[in-house]
């Protein structure tokens, strides 16, 4: 049977109490008494339950973690630093997925359920108001991988996309491309919306440039398979900026269907810069997200609300690099 906190007071010698202040972060405790009360702990192999404990602080420590994109490998890689990042926090990680939910009010309703003391949205194609939804609700809650905002009504941990596709339009003129195609992701996604825009804010009003724009269906690599597989039906593109690294690799897949390649027949780049972009039999051209560091500030701004409640909400955005590969011309 499992070690009970009247197991610990009777082997110690004291009360409950003192043993529960013991294992209560912030109560008053003498170190003589925590000394004496964390030896018998370990003596008899006992563990805080940490449901008790919630009952006793307020605090369950649960941060939910949401997102609506489980399709794209990308997040394997997201959802393992969060998880492990909050976790070294003292922080408890409930994954949610939303891959079908459009009512941000359900979502609220099933964090609620829970008792979660905040809750991080990790999504770069989740509008604002998603985010927003739980603020309102009264919430502690980050949205990484947000749209960038001057004034946010939430904290924002992200990249500026806009930026992004500003970066990526530039990187394909100096390459000496002039038929230049947009493959986004959908285009209700507002990391496809703002990518699009830099894009586009770039390339407009150049008579030298013939743009195409299409949109997937998802941010997956069926999808951008598919869509590739459409445009090349007919007159093409000389390269394309496609909304993500998992579509540009899909893309590619359905160019060397047809017996081309890239950089040689058709130039790809993508955004992310995931691990498997950097394997030999892809070797994409893409831009690099700091996924890592977006991660890391999105638990301390976390951390810090759980905190301080009344702290103003802002956003940190991140810059973004080009990482050279091979599925673009040289410079």
């Amino acid at each position: 049977m499992a070690v009970t906190l009247k197991d610990v007071a009777r082997y110690a010698g004291v009360s409950t109490s003192a043993v529960s202040r013991t294992f209560t972060p912030g109560a008053s405790v003498s170190p003589k008494m925590r000394e004496k009360v964390e030896k018998a702990a370990a003596e008899l192999g006992y563990s805080p339950n940490a449901l008790a404990s919630s009952l006793t602080t307020g605090r369950t420590k649960l941060i939910g973690l949401v997102s609506n994109n489980f399709r794209n490998p990308i997040f394997l890689q997201i959802f393992d630093l969060f998880t492990r990042g909050l976790q070294e926090q003292g922080l408890r990680p409930l994954l949610v997925n939303l891959s079908d939910e459009t009512d941000p009010a359900n979502s609220v309703r099933m964090l609620r359920q829970y008792s979660v003391d905040g809750v991080v949205v990790a999504s770069s194609t989740l509008p604002p108001e998603f985010a927003e939804a739980f603020h309102d609700a009264g919430m502690p809650v980050v949205h990484a991988f947000g749209r960038a905002a001057t004034n946010p009504k939430v904290d924002i941990v992200g990249i500026d996309n806009v930026a992004c596709g500003r970066i990526a339009a530039q990187t394909l003129i100096d390459r000496g491309y002039r038929k230049i195609g947009f493959l986004g992701g959908p285009d209700t996604a507002t990391s496809t919306q703002d990518r699009l825009k830099g894009f586009q804010e770039v390339l407009s009003g150049r008579d030298d440039i013939d743009l195409t724009v299409s949109f997937a269906a998802a941010y997956s690599f069926d999808a951008g398979r598919t869509e590739m597989q459409r445009l090349l039906s007919a007159p093409r593109a000389e390269a394309y900026f496609c909304g993500d690294d998992v579509l540009s690799i899909g893309a590619m897949s359905a160019i060397a269907d047809r017996g081309l390649r890239c950089p040689d027949d058709i130039g790809i780049i993508g955004l992310n810069d995931m691990e498997i972009a950097g394997w030999n039999n892809i070797d994409l051209t893409t831009i690099h997200q700091p996924i890592r560091d977006i991660v890391d500030a999105a638990i301390a701004v976390m951390d810090e609300l759980l905190n301080t409640p009344t702290k103003a909400p802002a956003a940190r955005i991140f810059e973004c690099n080009v990482v050279e590969r091979g599925t673009l011309r040289k410079l």
